[in-house]
């Protein structure tokens, strides 16, 4: 049975300026080096950042089980600001995940702000229960709070030149 858990974080920053990130390559050049904790790099494998695109994740030394993985974008909604990226093969599937997909979804608030909203569909193998403690979103609001972040300091910069 899928599950899924959710995270909303509220940014003063204009929706599609927020997607100026997520919704491009840009978001796996920037999160190794804005959160170096949850990622310790991200490789583009194939694509140009649409749907098809295939990037391999490399953790931090230290999280046992898990090492790399990779993920296929199965939406990229630039109209709506939706990107679904699924995961194809790598350690999250071998600890026994049957399914593991993360959605991100820009909301506009008005004309200076937005929701990130990130979920975590998921599905594990009944042979392994325990993986249900590892599924977090605690990453995503990370990720969230610092791209929300980059995006006012690319602001702030812009402005002072």
């Amino acid at each position: 049975m899928r599950k899924s858990q959710s995270h909303e974080f509220e940014a003063d920053v204009p929706a599609a300026e927020l997607w100026g990130v997520y919704g491009t390559l840009l978001a796996a050049e920037l999160l190794p080096k804005l959160l170096p904790q949850v990622l310790a790099k991200v490789e583009l494998v194939s694509g140009d950042g649409g749907v098809g695109t295939i990037l391999e994740l490399t953790f931090p030394p230290g999280i046992p089980g898990l090492e790399s993985y990779k993920e296929k974008f199965i939406t990229v909604d630039n109209e709506n600001y939706i990107k679904e990226a699924e995961t194809i093969d790598g350690d999250i599937l071998k600890l026994g995940f049957v399914y593991y997909m993360v959605r991100f979804e820009i909301i506009a608030k008005g004309p200076t702000s937005s929701v990130i909203k990130s979920t975590i569909q998921y599905e594990i193998d009944e042979a392994h229960p325990e993986l249900e403690a590892m599924v977090s979103t605690a990453p995503l609001a990370a990720t969230a709070e610092k791209f929300a972040g980059y995006v006012k300091e690319q602001k702030i910069a812009q402005s002072s030149s």
